[in-house]
C-alpha cells in the first residue's frame, strides 16, 4: 500500500519558479520509479517527469530544460523543482509510482500575473 502526500504548490507569476515536495509511505520506495503529473481544467492527467530507481530523469518537452525531479531515499520523498514557469503549467500536481493507479490529493499550482 503506497500512501502519497503532495505539497508545495501555490500562486506564482510567470516566469518564476515553485519547488513541489511529495512525501510517500512505502516500503519499497527505492526499487520505485517515482513521476510527477499534472491535470489542468478540462484535460486529461499528463506525465511532467520521471525518475528510475537508478537515478535517471525523463522529461516531455513541454518541461524539458524548466523542471527537475530529485528524490532523497532516507526521506522517502520527491521533488520537483519548477522554473521559468508559464500558464500552461498551471494545475493540480500529482506524484505517484509510475505505471500505478494510486493518487495523492494533489497540490495546485497557478501561474498568473
Amino acid at each position: 500500500q503506497v500512501h502519497l502526500v503532495e505539497s508545495g504548490g501555490g500562486l506564482v507569476q510567470p516566469g518564476g519558479s515553485l519547488i513541489l515536495t511529495c512525501t510517500v509511505s512505502t516500503n519499497n520506495f527505492a526499487d520505485s520509479t517515482w513521476a510527477w503529473y499534472r491535470q489542468a481544467p478540462g484535460k486529461r492527467r499528463e506525465l511532467v517527469a520521471r525518475i528510475n530507481h537508478w537515478g535517471n530523469k525523463y522529461y516531455p518537452e513541454s518541461t524539458e530544460g524548466r523542471f527537475d525531479i530529485a528524490r532523497n531515499i532516507t526521506k522517502k520523498t520527491v521533488y520537483l523543482r519548477m522554473s521559468n514557469l508559464e500558464p500552461e503549467d498551471t494545475g493540480l500536481y500529482y506524484c505517484s509510482r509510475y505505471g500505478s493507479n494510486v493518487w495523492g490529493q494533489g497540490t495546485q499550482v497557478t501561474v498568473s500575473s
